[in-house]
């Protein structure tokens, strides 16, 4: 399974990286992972597996963002906290804390559903896309750009930080539209296209930038940063259905 820092970076955090070797770790990941998709398999079909699902889901998340709290996770350049750096992968666990969340309390209003299915994708949008105007993250993503058959040409018109900035700028305006089409039905669809463009174009990158993938373990690191991104597509697809279900006048308070 090879190296995988944020993992590295969590037992790190919890003070057991010397007690455990790093593949009992990436096997207990694997497993963990492995669970889970069964349960969703079985949970297609039979609902009752949801809230078994929903409880591991959540401590699948939570141990990780736990991780938060050390400095690690941050910038040390840019005075740290809320200047966020390999914390970055880490946030997109709350996908799965709200996804497990809905899944264990089915009995939520409507109104806090449909926050719950947002606010991982507005957290990663919000936070990520802020720290577009940093030249840190400008540099960071410069390669990623560059490889894109979608994207590279920016870099025509544009510097590298200019580019960043009018992509931060994009995540930006995407978390607005998206608060509003929790209140403007009209408005679902042209926000859920907007952000799920963002994360549909990060899995492209698989096919464009050879760091994504490694002949020995599949998925680098930075490939697993990215395909965690259909964690937030999941809660785009959660959100359009909850969008679709007449408001119940009872439940939304």
């Amino acid at each position: 399974m090879g190296h995988h820092s944020h993992i590295a970076l969590i037992t790190d955090f919890y003070g057991i990286s010397q007690h455990i070797p790093q593949y009992v770790s990436n096997l207990i990941a694997v497993i963990a992972f492995a669970l889970a998709a069964c349960l969703a398999f079985m949970a297609l079909k039979q609902h009752k597996h949801r809230e078994k699902l929903g409880y591991l889901l959540i401590i699948m998340a939570v141990i990780p963002l736990m991780s938060l709290l050390g400095h690690s996770m941050w910038i040390a350049s840019l005075g740290g906290f809320p200047a966020i750096g390999s914390g970055q992968g880490i946030i997109k666990y709350a996908a799965l804390l709200t996804i497990g969340i809905l899944f264990t309390y089915p009995r939520l209003s409507l109104h806090t559903k449909k926050w719950l299915s947002l606010m991982p994708v507005m957290l990663v949008l919000l936070w990520i896309g802020g720290m577009k105007f940093t030249l840190l993250e400008a540099k960071g993503i410069e390669d990623l750009v560059a490889s894109s058959p979608f994207m590279s040409w920016m870099y025509t018109f544009w510097d590298v930080q200019t580019t960043s900035n009018i992509i931060g700028v994009y995540d930006l305006f995407v978390v607005a539209l998206l608060i509003a089409a929790i209140y403007n039905k009209r408005l679902v669809n042209i926000a859920i296209a907007m952000s799920g463009i963002v994360f549909v174009m990060t899995q492209s990158f698989f096919f464009s930038w050879d760091a994504a993938t490694s002949a020995e373990t599949l998925l680098t690191t930075g490939g697993h940063f990215l395909i965690k991104d259909l964690w937030f597509i999941v809660n785009l697809i959660m959100f359009w259905q909850l969008s679709q279900h007449a408001p119940n006048t009872a439940q939304q308070h």
